[in-house]
């Protein structure tokens, strides 16, 4: 079945990403990680994400998460599992997901046909996922699937998350982009993340993107301001067309009338989760 052009990235943007990504800005995993001992940003971060692979040391989180700064993944892992095993920082991340879900999308919501629906569709898409080379999405497959069904949704957007992304890394390493040049390309498009979280949440320096972006210029990349050229922005589609090619088994599986419901349910989940504040104001863009 050939699904419409872009539909599945548009879901994947629209509705999958955004909803699992509630939690790593929500304060309720500031709370709960806090109970835990874990109270440094970077750590809740670095380890409620690869808590699904155990307690592994930084090299194989900066090789997996691929856009992290190692050093910064190096001052917080192994040693945080000195405070908390993984176990209970994956139980601490479900409990900031439930929380954070009932407030941002409220009862009434929580409790619809509609999110069990959506719930029922995005399992159903992960049936086509696959294991081999994509560590994330594998070491969450491992995890029980929660019965809640808004638990369930974020369960499976989850997994969805992390099988699209893993294939993207070997889809950054097939068009030639280093982990900066990754960020601060995609930061030229308007839809990556500005500067000043690219250093709070991935650990660069000024001086690292500003090297990164050199080399773009040099590579014909990026303009004078620091704006994608057409070859920029060529080899950027080139970067997400691929990632699709990579990812589509899931949506294929789901098939076109179930990946625009998932889309249209999900987007409105995610509209409503972007209206409670969900995300910082100033986290995407150019500046």
């Amino acid at each position: 079945m050939t699904l419409p052009e872009h539909a599945a990235r548009r879901c994947w943007h629209g509705a999958i990403n955004p909803l699992h990504s509630t939690v790593y800005f929500s304060p309720d995993l500031g709370k709960e990680f806090s109970a835990l001992g874990i109270t440094d940003w970077a750590a809740v971060n670095l380890s409620s994400r690869s808590a699904a692979m155990g307690a592994v040391g930084p090299g194989t989180v900066t090789a997996t998460f691929y856009n992290y700064r190692h050093d910064l993944v190096a001052r917080h892992l192994p040693a945080v599992w000195e405070t908390a095993t993984p176990e209970q920082v994956l139980a601490a991340r479900l409990r900031a997901a439930d929380t954070t879900l009932r407030r941002l999308l409220g009862p009434e919501t929580i409790e619809s046909p509609e999110v069990a629906e959506a719930a029922e569709l995005a399992m159903r898409a992960t049936e086509a996922c696959t294991r081999h080379a994509r560590t994330l999405y594998s070491a969450h497959a491992d995890l029980p699937v929660p019965e809640e069904p808004h638990l369930k949704l974020w369960h499976a957007t989850t997994l969805l998350r992390e099988h699209r992304g893993d294939g993207h890394l070997v889809a950054l390493l097939t068009v030639g982009l280093d982990p900066v040049e990754a960020l601060v390309s995609h930061t030229a498009t308007g839809r990556g993340m500005t500067p000043k979280y690219l250093k709070s949440i991935r650990g660069w320096n000024q001086s690292d993107l500003d090297a990164a972006t050199g080399r773009l210029r040099d590579r014909g990349l990026l303009d004078a301001e620091g704006g994608l050229t057409s070859e920029g922005a060529a080899l950027r589609e080139a970067l997400e067309t691929e990632t699709d090619r990579l990812d589509e088994a899931p949506y294929e599986h789901l098939g076109a009338a179930g990946l625009a419901r998932l889309a249209e349910i999900g987007g409105g989940f995610t509209m409503q989760a972007f209206a409670a504040g969900a995300f910082p104001r100033d986290l995407l863009g150019k500046a």
